[in-house]
């Protein structure tokens, strides 16, 4: 999942939230390294990541797109994801999705020295663009796409991104719904499990 389904699905801990988005950028065990609840945000991102990689859902999305997008399939769904995840926001929280945007990049600002280099440099393009509100809309989908071509090796093909979605948007639509559920219930299972084993 993107952006915005990770910081969606770490709860209301801040910790968890900061450790969930920058868990890309930390490698093997050196998830050891953080305070516990960063630690659990880390794991709980890792796992995210993993059950979206393997569930059949996801993998009928990819299919439906990898004749032309190939191994960039996995990425383009993420960010698809998380385009109907910001459309549908009423659905999944009752606080206004601007709401919870605008909460976000605040901790995120004031939590700078958190996050990793990379994410650190990522954070006011975020934030400038307004990249976890934009996700709803076509022209945000567009700009993200076409960040994305030039951010990933024979990346060129993502630029056309939202032509793909458009053309196949209620098969993918109604995927999201079937798997984003299943998602929701599987990673609070998870924070369950993570509060067990770290008290």
């Amino acid at each position: 999942m993107n952006f915005l389904a990770h910081l969606y699905l770490s709860g209301n801990d801040e910790d968890i939230m900061i450790g969930n988005f920058i868990a890309d950028g930390i490698k093997g065990n050196r998830y050891e390294n953080y305070p516990k609840q960063i630690k659990k945000g880390i794991l709980l991102h890792r796992f995210i990541d993993d059950y979206t990689d393997t569930h059949p859902v996801c993998l009928e999305t990819k299919i439906l797109l990898r004749p032309k997008y190939h191994k960039l399939a996995p990425i383009l769904v993420d960010m698809i994801y998380d385009h109907f995840l910001a459309k549908h926001w009423q659905n999944f929280r009752p606080i206004p999705l601007r709401d919870f945007v605008d909460k976000t990049y605040n901790t995120l600002q004031n939590r700078f020295e958190d996050l990793t280099p990379p994410i650190q440099r990522m954070l006011p393009f975020m934030i400038q663009y307004d990249w976890l509100y934009n996700y709803q809309f076509k022209e945000g989908m567009e700009r993200v796409f076409l960040g994305m071509s030039r951010r990933v090796r024979q990346g060129d093909v993502i630029k056309h991104g939202w032509e793909d979605l458009a053309a196949n948007y209620d098969v993918i639509e109604n995927q999201f719904f079937t798997f984003f559920a299943e998602l929701e219930n599987a990673a609070s299972n998870k924070l369950v499990e993570l509060d067990e084993l770290y008290g």
